[in-house]
Parts: C-alpha cells; structure tokens; sequence
C-alpha cells in the first residue's frame, strides 16, 4: 500500500491539558515506547515523572513552562509515532511548528533524535520559566487587530517599558508581550486603536527582550548538540519562510532569535497554503495536527479555509485520505 503524503503540524505552549497522551500509549506502542523514553531523561524531581503528569496532572503544574514544553514535545511526538503505526509510514512533506512546537517539527524533519530534543525543550522551558520569574512580564491578546495596529498600540503603551508583537497567530489574531505595567496600559492604548485587548495568563513576556537571558542560555545549549540536514520542509517562526535544510548554524541561530523574536505562524501557514495551491489537487498531502488539542486547526481556519486539517488529539482508527 502507498504510504499517505502529509503535512504535520506541531502545537505550542497552551495546548497541554490533563489527560494527554493517556489515548495514544493504550492504541499504540510505539507512542507507550515515546513516553518511556522520555521518562529516562526528563527528572522532574519531587514532581514524579513526566509521564504521571501529563496524564494525571496537577493542572498547575503541568502549565508550569519548565513542566509543559518537553510533556507537550512528548505527546506530540508519541502521537505521531502512533500516527505512523497506524499508517504504515508516511511521506512528510513539511513539518509546521508553533513556537516550542517548532522543535518538534524540526525533530520530525531529522535534525535531531527525539533524547537530544526533549533535552532541548526541557533546557527552553527551565531558562524561559527562570527569565520570566527574573522579570516583571506579560502577554495580552489584541482581537481584530493587523500587523500596523499591533504596532501602534504597543508604541502607545510602551512608555519607558518593554512592550513589542509576539504572536502574529492569524488574521485578527496578536499577541503582544513586555512589561507588565505596559501590559496594563496596553487595553486603554488597543481601546484608542479601535480593537480589544486581553490580558493573558501566562509565566512571562515570551518572545519578547525580556527573554534574552533565555536566548542566552540556549545558545550554549544548541551548541552542545549536533545537527543533521533537514529531511524535509520546515517552516521558520522567525522568518516566516522554510528554513535552509543544509545550514546547521543559521537553524540554530534561528532557533536562539526565536526566543525573543515574534512568531510569524500566519505567514508560516499562509506559505504553505500557497504551495498546497499550485498543486493538483488529487497530488495536495493530506495537512494534520498532532496532539494534544486542537488550536492550530482553528488557527489555520482563519488563515486560509481552503486549506483543510486533521487533528488527532486521540487516535483514530480511519485511514488517512
């Protein structure tokens, strides 16, 4: 049988919920095998292993970002094994990830084996959990604003303070991020623009200056990793572009740029939708989300409706198309 073509899609930071996982490792073992192994090199210590947190939680603590970044790794990974256990393989044709989700897709693409990611995404969540308690931070939701209006508000607010875009997620749909006093400006600032602000409950200003000993720290911490040419397509947060698949340091670089860099997930998919579209359509892969949730489905909806994804926050036992 021919092995489906395809198009992952890798979730971020805000997608864990109690409970994930816990389908995939009873349908599959190879997603049992994932979580295993993650079990081996993540020590959380006092909090039990990753895997009773994922599946049992406290909620609380799996939010935590030391806590979420490699269980969320895992369970997207575990669920992608499962994904090709019940295919039979597949033939990837990109790789999409949203902010920590773009380790994922690029462990995906061969850059580097699942152990040596997980490390990674563990080390991001420890530095970015530790730059965020460092400082005084936040992040708020500007509903129905563009890219200009972003920009607008936070050079309304911002004051003497940090307050840039971080997350251009879709049409209508930014996230701003800084200080926390011109966070607390920034809803007056977004009334005065003619959009809606809202404040949300995040650890810290992710993707913003105030992530630069973060950034700091990863540098040092990609260097101690070898890695490989990409195997397929993987779409850069930072540039918004598919990255160079032969250029080791430059993926690294970006890597370290995205920590205080916005996130550019609207160009990201929109690219890739536009790919799609020069395609037959019988010769289009099939575009699909790994667990856990469903954001990116929804997210992708308001980018671009022609572009249609599945997502497999639990396993399913139909064919893929």
């Amino acid at each position: 049988m021919q092995k489906p073509r395809v198009v992952i899609l890798c979730p971020g930071q805000g997608a864990q919920s109690v409970g994930m996982g816990r389908s995939w490792i009873d349908a599959h073992t190879a997603s049992a095998q994932t979580f295993a192994a993650a079990d081996e090199v993540v020590d959380l210590g006092d909090l039990g292993t990753l895997t009773n947190l994922c599946f049992n939680g406290p909620a609380e603590i799996l939010n935590r970002t030391d806590v979420s970044q490699p269980a969320l790794f895992t369970a997207a990974v575990a669920s992608y094994q499962g994904l090709l256990d019940g295919w039979g393989g597949a033939e990837v044709e990109a790789t999409l990830g949203l902010s920590l989700g773009e380790y994922t897709a690029l462990h995906l693409a061969g850059a580097f084996g699942f152990k040596d990611g997980l490390r990674l995404v563990a080390t991001r969540g420890r530095l970015m959990q530790e730059a965020a308690e460092a400082s005084q931070g936040g992040m708020v939701a500007l509903v129905g604003a563009d890219e200009a209006q972003a920009d607008q508000v936070c050079d309304l607010a911002r004051g003497d303070d940090v307050l840039v875009p971080a997350n251009f997620n879709a049409r209508g749909q930014i996230v701003i991020s800084g200080s926390a006093s011109a966070c607390d400006r920034a809803a007056e600032a977004a009334a005065d623009v003619g959009v809606r602000a809202s404040r949300l409950s995040v650890a810290g200003a992710f993707h913003s200056p105030l992530m630069a000993p973060a950034a700091e720290g990863m540098a040092k911490a990609l260097e101690e990793v070898e890695f490989q040419p990409l195997n397929t397509v993987v779409y850069s947060n930072v540039t918004g572009k598919p990255h160079e698949p032969n250029n080791p340091q430059l993926l690294k670089q970006r890597l370290i740029e995205q920590l205080t860099s916005p996130v550019r997930w609207a160009e990201d998919c929109s690219a890739l939708a536009a790919t799609l579209s020069e395609l037959p359509e019988e010769d289009r892969p099939s575009v699909h989300e790994l667990a856990p949730g469903k954001v990116l489905k929804g997210l992708y909806r308001r980018i671009d409706k022609t572009v249609e994804v599945t997502s497999h926050d639990q396993p399913d036992s139909s064919p893929v198309s």
